[in-house]
C-alpha cells in the first residue's frame, strides 16, 4: 500500500484512533444511555416512577436529537464542542458529539427492551417490598440483560459508522485515512483495505456480542 509513501504506519495509527473513538463513546454513551433509557421507562404513565412532565420532556429531547444525521449534528454542535474540548478537530473533538448521539440512541434501545418485559415481574418484586431503584437494577435490567447486550452490539456498529463519518471533518481514524489517502488520491487499494479493516472490526464485535448474549441466556 504505497502511494509515494509507506501508508501502513498511518493505517495502524488510524485503527488506534478509531478504536479510541468507538470504545470511549461506547463506554460513556452506553452508561449515560442506560440511565436515560431506564428513566424513560420508569417515568412512563403507570410505571414505577410515573411522572408525565419528566417523561414528556425526556421523550421530546430524544425525539429532537435522534433523527438528526450525524454529519449535520457534528457540525451543528461545533461551538459547544469547542467550549467543552477546547478544539474543533481531531479525535478528542469528535468523541463529544459521538457520545451525545450514542447516549440518545442507547436510551431508546434500553427503553424498548425494558418495555417488552413481563409486567408481572415488577408486580412480584413490588409485592416482596423491593423499592423502585432495587427493582430497576436487580430485576428489570438483569432480566433484559441478554437483549441489552445485543442492543449494545448494534450500537457498537452504529458508533463505528459515526467514527468513519467523523473523517469528513478531520476527526482522525479510518474515515479520515480513507478520505485523505484513498478518495482524494484515487487510490482504490487504500479504500478497499480500509473497508476490509472496518468489516473485520464490526464482525469481531458482533461475534463477541452474540457469544456474551448466548452465555447470559444459558444462565
Amino acid at each position: 500500500m504505497n502511494n509515494g509513501q509507506n501508508l501502513w504506519p498511518l493505517l495502524v495509527t488510524a485503527i488506534g484512533e478509531t478504536l479510541q473513538m468507538v470504545l470511549t463513546t461506547l463506554l460513556i454513551g452506553g452508561i449515560a444511555g442506560l440511565a436515560l433509557g431506564a428513566l424513560l421507562y420508569t417515568t412512563r404513565p403507570g410505571n414505577l416512577l410515573a411522572n408525565r412532565a419528566v417523561y414528556t420532556a425526556l421523550n421530546l429531547l430524544v425525539n429532537i436529537i435522534r433523527p438528526i444525521p450525524f454529519i449535520i449534528f457534528i457540525t451543528a454542535v461545533l461551538p459547544l464542542t469547542v467550549q467543552v474540548t477546547g478544539t474543533s478537530f481531531g479525535t478528542k473533538a469528535v468523541i463529544f458529539p459521538m457520545t451525545i448521539m450514542a447516549t440518545v440512541a442507547t436510551s431508546r434501545i434500553v427503553e424498548q427492551n425494558l418495555v417488552a418485559l413481563d409486567p408481572g415481574l415488577i408486580e412480584a418484586a413490588r409485592a416482596m417490598g423491593a423499592g423502585p431503584l432495587r427493582i430497576v437494577w436487580t430485576v428489570i435490567v438483569r432480566e433484559a440483560l441478554a437483549p441489552l447486550i445485543l442492543g449494545y452490539t448494534f450500537l457498537f456498529v452504529a458508533i463505528t459508522d459515526m467514527s468513519a463519518m467523523a473523517g469528513a471533518v478531520a476527526g482522525g481514524g479510518l474515515g479520515d485515512f480513507a478520505i485523505q489517502y484513498g478518495y482524494q488520491r484515487y487510490n482504490y487499494a487504500v479504500m478497499g483495505i480500509t473497508v476490509a479493516v472496518i468489516v473485520i472490526i464490526v464482525q469481531f464485535a458482533q461475534l463477541l456480542g452474540n457469544k456474551l448474549a448466548s452465555r447470559v441466556l444459558r444462565h
